[in-house]
């Protein structure tokens, strides 16, 4: 199988049609979306002019994402970018938003490096399980005069007898 080129041309015509020069054939905004999640570089020209309309056809795929229910894109953020057009900072936006993923990028490889290919699955697993732990801090246990005082083993449990030694002294404060 031959090795795909270094970078794709796509040609845009005026019925809106994708041609994909590298396949000859006619493609979808959908196949442009696997394309980059390939990692795949192609550029998108006006058939008729050569203008580059990448920029155009890129966020076009993401509208189309969006509009489907797929929204990555907090309406804030959005408002907080368009706000910026026309602003003194608008030069510097595109920068630092390739900086910014870039670095999300980055750590998510290493993220994925030590955690696994399910390292974000892990942390939330792991992060539910702490706050599940801080929450029955919280619920006030039967008081049971008989039970012996278990020895606390963890920072969990200490917490947890602090909270309850707190607990006992509001409730002597109410009587």
């Amino acid at each position: 199988m031959a090795k795909p080129s270094a970078k794709v041309t796509i040609k845009k015509y005026a019925n809106r049609r994708l041609y994909d020069t590298e396949s000859s054939t006619y493609i979808t905004l959908d196949r442009l979306a696997a394309m980059v999640r390939e990692g795949r570089e192609f550029e998108v020209v006006d058939a008729k002019t050569g203008e580059d309309l990448t920029r155009a056809v890129l966020t076009q795929i993401i509208v189309d994402e969006e509009s489907r229910g797929t929204t990555m894109l907090p309406v804030n953020f959005l408002r907080q970018l368009i706000g910026l057009y026309g602003n003194s900072m608008q030069g510097m936006v595109p920068q630092y938003l390739e900086a910014a993923m870039d670095a999300f990028k980055h750590n998510q490889s290493t993220l994925r490096d030590a955690f696994g290919a399910n390292a974000f699955a892990e942390i939330a697993k792991r992060n539910m399980a702490m706050f599940e732990d801080a929450s029955r801090a919280f619920v006030p246990k039967p008081k049971t005069e008989a039970s012996p005082k278990p020895k606390p083993d963890s920072d969990v449990d200490q917490l947890r007898a602090e909270l309850a030694a707190l607990q006992a002294k509001i409730d002597k404060l109410d009587r």
